[in-house]
């Protein structure tokens, strides 16, 4: 993999260590983020209790009774000595999404800002491969690049208490799939049924972190069919072809 990789070691708390790999956000680095975080499970190594990959850094949580940190840094080293990113095709998800209306209340605006139509704003934020870089703030939440920049806007000045599930939305560079309802920022272009986050399904997060994601308009009527088939557990989603 060419020169030594040589992350940063960030002590939080006691019981965990953040590794990080960089300070922006950059698909090479989220790469190797996600690289590591397997790598490290596959090392198996003693007292490492969980791992939460990010866009640039892994948050490892460590049993201090079984593991200090130096010796934990020191099997980092050599984990990262014998890396290798994964060349296996991701997964791709086409995840239908409803646009405008009341279930993206935002999509209109971001269209007068652009200057440019509805339609266009949905064309130019379908006509995209996404990349999943990360599950975080809450269970299965999909943050996304890969974004088209031409349609992309600041967060909003006054975040809403609640968005819904299943809210498509975009903010500053990034895109977003959500999962449950929660306070957001973001602008709302539309919503799925896709459920990425059950807890009593098998599996419980349906689109991981490193897989792709293309998103396929579909008209309101067919949402309230759609909608049934996710709360019975039916992925909705469609794994394609890269």
């Amino acid at each position: 993999m060419g020169a030594p990789i040589q992350p940063r070691f960030l002590a939080c708390g006691d019981t965990a260590v953040t590794v990080e790999f960089g300070t922006e956000i950059d698909d090479e680095v989220n790469a190797l983020c996600l690289a590591f975080d397997e790598a490290l499970a596959a090392a198996a190594i003693p007292g490492v209790v969980e791992t939460l990959p990010t866009y640039r850094s892994v948050l490892v949580h460590l049993d201090p009774l079984t593991i200090d940190t130096a010796g934990f840094e020191a099997r980092v080293l050599g984990v990262l000595g014998g890396l290798k990113r994964s060349t296996a095709q991701p997964k791709r998800w086409k995840v239908p999404v409803v646009y405008g209306g009341e279930f993206g209340i935002d999509l209109e605006d971001v269209a007068a800002r652009h200057g440019i139509t509805a339609n266009e704003v949905i064309r130019r934020h379908s006509d995209r491969i996404y990349r999943v870089a990360m599950l975080g703030f809450l269970p299965g939440f999909c943050y996304l690049s890969g974004a088209d920049q031409s349609i992309a806007l600041p967060r909003r000045t006054d975040p809403r208490v609640k968005t819904p599930a299943g809210t498509v939305s975009i903010g500053g560079v990034q895109a977003l799939f959500a999962s449950v309802e929660a306070p957001s920022g973001w602008h709302l272009l539309g919503r799925t049924p896709v459920r990425n986050f059950m807890p009593d399904r098998d599996p419980v997060f349906l689109v991981g972190a490193g897989e792709e994601v293309v998103f396929e308009p579909v008209d309101a009527s067919r949402w309230d069919e759609l909608d049934r088939a996710a709360a019975a557990g039916e992925p909705v989603a469609e794994e394609i072809a890269a």
